[in-house]
């Protein structure tokens, strides 16, 4: 089989099935370790360099993209998140591009000792992406990284070794596993990207998300604010006076979270971040 034959056809298939056809040159690239500049500019010898084996395999991987909409990042295994190579499963959710801000927003907003030196938190860690990436962001920082899954730690624990970053995994509910750590008022950071979406909706997502990626990272309940709720009511007994909040949310939460943190009592500087595409994705705060 010709590649460039093939690739045509795999292109074609694409747009019938209303595929983004960049992912076919991300799945190829990727298992090929191909230049990128190769493949745009249609190079003769890539053809010479894809082997029959390497091209059945290609075939395969992408069929089930066709047929049973399974993300490309999970047929590849992995995914580039900031500076990391992350691996991913059906474990646990593909990290957004919209997320690598979370880090960035951290890092602009806690250049004080206390927090460079303090103890944070990833709670519903997954891949393990934002831990990782505090931990390359505060050197000198105690990371504890948190899931209620053992199959999404596994993964988030082999990335982080993969990165030589030594984190604390933890296995439990929110903030269960930090109450038997005996860490009330001791937490410089605590930092989530939680489940968010109505429960209705999760089941209208399209196919990628809703057929393989993990409805418990997915499903906040009726209005998608119940495990936001339990974040903005329990954080206040773990965080040091001044510690920094900071969550992802969707599209529409903004205001109904804030409205949560001034209803509590405990938060100042609350704060509304924008993503890449301008959408209030983000919201932070300190603890009086």
């Amino acid at each position: 089989m010709d590649f460039w034959k093939w690739y045509d056809r795999q292109l074609l298939a694409a747009k019938q099935y209303d595929i983004p056809i960049y992912e076919l040159d991300w799945l190829v690239l990727r298992l090929t370790y191909l230049d990128k500049l190769d493949l745009r500019l249609r190079s003769p010898n890539i053809s010479q360099k894809i082997t029959p084996e390497l091209l059945t395999e290609l075939d395969q991987l992408w069929q089930k993209r066709l047929s049973d909409r399974i993300p490309v990042q999970y047929l590849a295994g992995s995914v580039t998140w900031r500076d990391l190579e992350l691996q991913v499963s059906p474990a646990v959710l593909i990290p957004r591009p919209e997320t690598e801000l979370i880090i960035d927003i951290i890092a602009e907003h806690c250049q004080a000792e206390i927090y460079h030196n303090g103890i944070w938190v990833d709670l519903g860690t997954g891949s393990g992406a934002i831990a990782i990436g505090l931990a390359k962001c505060f050197l000198k920082a105690e990371i504890h990284a948190i899931d209620y899954s053992r199959d999404a730690l596994e993964i988030a624990t082999l990335n982080a070794s993969n990165h030589h970053q030594k984190i604390h995994f933890d296995h439990g509910k929110w903030f269960e596993p930090l109450a038997k750590l005996n860490l009330q008022n001791k937490l410089a950071g605590i930092v989530s990207n939680p489940p968010y979406i109505p429960s209705h909706q999760v089941l209208n997502l399209q196919p990628e998300v809703q057929n393989h990626e993990p409805h418990l990272a997915l499903d906040g309940g009726q209005d998608g604010l119940d495990d936001i709720r339990e974040l903005v009511n329990t954080a206040p007994e773990y965080l040091i006076s001044g510690g920094f909040w900071i969550i992802e949310m969707m599209v529409g939460q903004a205001q109904i979270v804030r409205s949560l943190l001034q209803a509590n009592g405990k938060y100042k500087n609350i704060q509304i971040h924008q993503d890449y595409s301008g959408i209030e994705r983000f919201i932070s705060a300190q603890i009086n």
